[in-house]
């Protein structure tokens, strides 16, 4: 494997971008149309109990890839870091599981956009959608990466001022300042069996809804490559996103539990297809805004889109790094004057077109498939920051290096990345795990929800055979002399 050091990329990314890049990718169709289904399904006491625990593990991935990142900003990130710090095979694998990730999930939105889509336009054929965004996400990643950087802030910008709205709304419907009530604040969590509903598996349960909700956080180690003043810009951006992300998804809870009982049954409806169930469309409905409907479907079509937006970016670096570190073909390290990496933008937008595949299926049975396609993936990289920060952490210490010279220093070590790495290991393993248990064992859905992690696992054993790599040991770890030695 020869790798090239002249990656090509651009240092134009600033915080504002790298926070909005974050912010966008966790705020999506998993905050405004499943939400509801968390509180339908574990009671608003166990929906927020799923998303502290969720929102806890998070945090801590956050620290960890905010060392990594802020110490080796690279766009490879956690393939570089997997390689370096934990196996070269295991990176290998990382880095192709993400780029599959994301590049399947480009498809998931563009198929998603023809369900939104279809709302207004019912009778025009949904490919046309899809390749009209298709091209513009394209067009957005092939001009510059500051172009797709002020594209991707104004976009995440639309859902961030939606959901703090949503949350100003809310409150003023709870206190009856909108609207005259005389049921008491907290009649919503005394109902029934609320504030848990169904007991701790519930909880469990929901938190598989919560974790793919978050997912998207982890851009900001993709960006990295590419940021300005990475040492300072990426620990600023760690530590705002975070708390920011936590208190829009708890306070959200709390708004759509105070409103609307878990036993709704509109909240257990999570279809793109039908956005007058998001929860946001319902509580906006309250406060007597007749056409909340098409004002939600135009911020969930936006959320989608910057979905699409950013993963075509992470992934396309992610491929790029790949082919920079020898692991993929060499003619995906090529980049333009403007720093693009096209030949990986190229291979990416070509796995996105499976969204045309609505030409011979229907669009909802084609949007299933993808999303379940794309499944563990997004969790297994997760997993990978996790077991990198410890190892890089524990052979930083064990080589003598000051921790002082750290740019940015997780706290909480070793629990953080112990914890993140538990909790994430259950939500991985159990996205499905009623399946195992039905009377009637269904072999296929067992297969599209777990077919990420043999795939993985395929990637990683292959590697090693061929290359017979080895788990670096805490003494061969290489540190740049100038991240961590005195002058």
């Amino acid at each position: 494997m020869k790798k090239i050091h002249n990656t090509g990329l651009k240092r134009e990314l600033k915080t504002r971008n790298l926070m909005m890049m974050a912010i966008g990718g966790s705020i999506g169709t998993g905050l405004f149309v499943a939400s509801g289904a968390t509180i339908a399904k574990a009671g608003p006491g166990g929906a927020l109990i799923a998303y502290a625990i969720i929102g806890l593990m998070v945090y801590f991935l956050m620290t960890s890839l905010g060392e990594l990142a802020s110490f080796m900003p690279v766009s490879g990130s956690f393939s570089t870091y997997g390689s370096k710090y934990v196996e070269e095979g295991f990176g290998f694998a990382l880095g192709w599981n993400y780029w599959y990730n994301w590049a399947i999930t480009i498809a998931v939105d563009l198929v998603a956009a023809q369900l939104i889509m279809s709302w207004w336009f019912p009778n025009t054929p949904g490919w046309i959608w899809s390749a009209l965004f298709l091209g513009a996400i394209f067009l957005l990643n092939n001009i510059s990466v500051k172009n797709f950087s002020t594209a991707e802030y104004w976009l995440s910008f639309i859902k961030v001022t939606t959901v703090i709205m949503f949350i100003i709304v809310g409150i003023l419907i709870t206190f009856h300042m909108l609207h005259y009530s005389s049921s008491a604040i907290w009649k919503n969590w005394t109902i029934g069996d609320a504030p848990f509903v169904g007991g701790f598996s519930s909880i469990i349960s929901v938190a598989m809804i919560v974790g793919f909700s978050f997912q998207g956080t982890e851009l900001i180690g993709i960006a990295a490559g590419e940021s300005v003043n990475p040492q300072k810009s990426i620990p600023k951006a760690v530590r705002q996103v975070f708390w920011r992300i936590l208190l829009f998804y708890v306070l959200a809870i709390i708004v759509i539990s105070m409103i609307i009982p878990y036993t709704d049954p509109n909240l257990l409806k999570t279809s793109v297809q039908d956005v007058s169930i998001s929860p946001f469309t319902l509580v906006f409905q309250h406060a007597g805004l007749l056409s909340a409907a098409t004002v939600m479907n135009v911020v969930i079509l936006t959320a989608v889109l910057s979905s699409g937006n950013s993963g075509m970016y992470s992934a396309t670096r992610m491929l790029f790094s790949l082919a920079v570190d020898g692991k993929a073909p060499r003619i995906f390290a090529n980049t333009s004057k403007k720093g693009i990496p096209r030949a990986a933008l190229y291979a990416t937008t070509l796995v996105a077109g499976l969204c045309f595949l609505t030409l011979v299926y229907s669009k909802t049975i084609i949007y299933l498939w993808l999303l379940n396609a794309s499944g563990v993936t997004g969790l297994i990289a997760w997993l990978g920051i996790a077991i990198s920060h410890y190892r890089f952490r524990k052979g930083y210490i064990s080589q003598g290096c000051n921790l002082d010279r750290l740019p940015y220093r997780a706290k909480h070590f070793p629990i953080g990345p112990i914890f993140a790495f538990i909790i994430c290991l259950v939500i991985t393993l159990g996205q499905n795990y009623q399946a195992f248990f039905s009377d009637l064992f269904k072999w296929n859905e067992v297969v599209a929800t777990y077919i990420g992690i043999p795939l993985f696992l395929c990637l990683w054993i292959g590697f090693k055979v061929k290359y017979k790599s080895r788990f670096v040991k805490y003494s061969d770890m290489h540190f740049p002399k100038s991240e961590h030695e005195d002058n």
